[in-house]
């Protein structure tokens, strides 16, 4: 009697902690999704705008087929951001769009007729929006990761990532450059 009432009370334990544990491991799965799905996000949102930057470059070489270095950069800038695979290879292919998109607004400051241009208007204002889109998109990626890897990083869940393998993820971090105001002399 004292053995079966022992066996149920372990029994009743096990079943505790198995269901504690499968919770923490769902919980952890449902995060790691979330992150994923952010970081989705942000990936379209920086295909958008390497598939609006030909359109602008093409627009822009009407006017300015004598700037062939800016237009170089930004192609190269294309090149690296499909050529990236992990947030910080997209935080550098990041880094490198946002440079060689100053230099070209420079170059639009030179010529007034391509900002009088519809097109240009058009593509600018989308741009604008792409840029905008990416911002939100990174916010919400970064705020997924915090959620996540404070969660791997917690007591008791730590054990359970441990066990299960799951490793803090990257922010989308941008680097020195991006963070200086550019300067726009009219």
């Amino acid at each position: 009697m004292k053995g079966a009432r022992l066996l149920i009370i372990l029994l009743v334990i096990v079943i505790v902690i198995g269901g504690i544990l499968a919770s923490r491991y769902n919980s952890l799965v449902g995060m790691e999704e979330r992150v994923d799905s952010q970081w989705a996000q942000v990936e379209n949102q920086l295909k958008r705008r390497a598939d609006l930057i030909p359109n602008l470059v093409e627009t822009v070489k009407g006017y300015a087929s004598h700037e062939e270095e800016v237009l170089t950069q930004i192609t190269e800038a294309r090149s690296s951001f499909n050529a990236a695979s992990t947030p910080q290879e997209y935080a550098e292919a990041n880094a490198q769009f946002e440079r060689a998109l100053s230099n070209l607004y420079v170059v639009v400051e030179n010529y007034p007729e391509l900002k009088a241009s519809q097109n240009f208007s058009e593509l600018q204002y989308e741009l604008a929006g792409t840029e905008n889109r990416i911002a939100t998109e990174r916010m919400r990626y970064n705020e997924a990761v915090e959620e996540f890897n404070r969660t791997v990083r917690r007591f008791p869940t730590n054990i359970i990532a441990g066990i299960f393998g799951f490793e803090e993820k990257q922010y989308f971090e941008i680097d020195d450059k991006d963070m200086e105001v550019p300067e726009v002399n009219f």
